[in-house]
């Protein structure tokens, strides 16, 4: 490993570690909270790949103190984490929880207390059920109930946030949750995934707009999660398939924010799947990003005829069968540089999944540390080449409930067992806390501190 990779980085560089709230909290029905789309999900059989669910999770809820402590033990700056929604209004309109809206007081005030700075997500998949009902992302009635929980919550943390992000990962939503129905709310179309997709940039605009009208203090972005797209072979069949999932996956969500309009070529090959925009919707999403947040694991590698097996691709996989693809992270930022004028980007997640065994109150993890490091030096790559690189986030602080694959696959760089709820730092937690430590050694050097 290169023991100078924290040379790279400016001393005002932000590093932290991400989580969301279903992921983590549990006390899934407990101080007046609602039910969420992922709450009902996980109650479908065979949703879950274990069966589990969310209502204990990683027991946050219940440990805050001492996870926040965590945290700051790590040495990073920063800790990106989402508010449930249901939580602080259980039906997703009309009555505000108090009870909810006062633990993300004390999570806000807590983190601020150890010196760490607060980037808070709205929306990480977690839809209060009661909206789901009436329809859910598909309708725009779902929209103006989002941006009055923006102003909600802005009204009560939005004077202490370092960074305010609307929607994690909008495509996982619209075509996992939508279109595949792998993900909650388990629905199977492609006609409702678009309109959702499209829903949610909306909301996200309007959001904006409502924010800023209201004086927001902090910056204002959007969390996506994009891939370096490749083509499996040079032929002009690959080359396009590779062309189109570019501009389902990244293009879709990009070009409207920074460029006023979907791509023309998606928008065809959707046809009659395409989703209704009412006049002036383009306009309303299209609002300046403070920032843009990247959630990147590996490379997309298409093919005409889906033969493109990764198993077979000679690149190492984490758990979650993904190919580490490091450089693959310094592609997509160039691609996205080259093609739109980028704000400040945060690497918002990037971790890998892993078998971690946890030995004599250890993990060694040799295989995350090094999928860790090696993506840091990606960032450096592009930032060296221009691209305005803010921050980066280490998805997971600890291992948690992970979707539809429960509690098998194992992201975090703290261990967890969950019988007990026992938190250990594992060897990669050891590793970028040293890294971080000589990062910050090395810029007190340079100003005589």
């Amino acid at each position: 490993m290169n023991h100078d990779l924290h040379r790279r980085f400016p001393a005002d560089f932000t590093w932290g570690v991400a989580t969301s709230a279903f992921q983590i909290e549990g006390a899934a029905f407990e101080d007046g909270k609602g039910e969420s789309i992922w709450d009902r999900f996980c109650r479908q059989p065979g949703a879950i790949a274990d069966a589990s669910n969310g209502d204990i999770a990683c027991d946050h809820y219940h440990r805050l103190g001492s996870d926040l402590d965590l945290i700051a033990g790590l040495g990073v700056g920063a800790y990106r984490f989402s508010v449930s929604w249901p939580r602080v209004q259980p039906l997703g309109r009309g009555a505000w929880n108090e009870a909810g809206l006062a633990f993300y007081d004390r999570l806000v005030d807590g983190l601020l207390a150890r010196g760490l700075k607060p980037h808070l997500t709205l929306n990480h998949w977690d839809l209060p059920q009661a909206l789901q009902d009436t329809g859910g992302w598909a309708t725009r009635e779902t929209v103006n109930r989002f941006v009055d929980y923006a102003r909600g919550v802005q009204r009560r943390l939005g004077d202490r946030l370092a960074t305010l992000t609307t929607h994690n990962e909008p495509w996982v939503i619209a075509v996992l949750g939508h279109e595949q129905g792998v993900f909650a709310p388990g629905l199977k179309s492609r006609r409702t995934a678009t309109q959702v997709a499209h829903h949610l940039l909306l909301s996200h605009g309007l959001a904006l707009q409502a924010l800023r009208a209201e004086g927001a203090a902090a910056p204002l972005g959007i969390v996506l999660n994009l891939a370096h797209m490749m083509p499996a072979t040079d032929t002009a069949a690959d080359i396009q398939a590779s062309h189109m999932a570019d501009l389902g996956g990244r293009c879709w969500y990009t070009d409207p924010m920074f460029k006023g309009h979907y791509p023309e070529e998606a928008l065809a090959a959707l046809g009659a799947d395409a989703p209704q925009v009412q006049p002036g919707d383009m306009a309303d999403i299209a609002q300046p990003l403070d920032f843009l947040g990247i959630n990147y694991y590996t490379r997309v590698v298409s093919s005409a005829d889906a033969s493109f097996d990764v198993k077979k691709s000679g690149l190492p996989l984490t758990d979650m069968d993904w190919e580490i693809y490091p450089r693959g992270l310094t592609e997509l930022l160039l691609t996205m540089h080259r093609d739109v004028s980028l704000p400040p980007v945060y690497i918002t997640e990037n971790g890998g999944a892993f078998k971690d065994p946890a030995t004599d109150g250890q993990v060694h993890d040799a295989d995350r540390t090094a999928y860790l490091h090696d993506h840091i030096a990606a960032v450096a790559d592009a930032r060296d080449q221009g691209v305005p690189m803010a921050g980066y986030m280490v998805w997971s602080l600890m291992d948690n409930f992970e979707w539809s694959s429960g509690y098998a696959k194992r992201f975090g760089i703290v261990h967890v067992d969950y019988a007990t709820q026992q938190r250990t730092l594992k060897d990669s937690a050891l590793w970028y806390r040293g890294f971080l430590q000589r990062w910050r050694e090395q810029h007190a050097q340079k100003v005589g501190v």
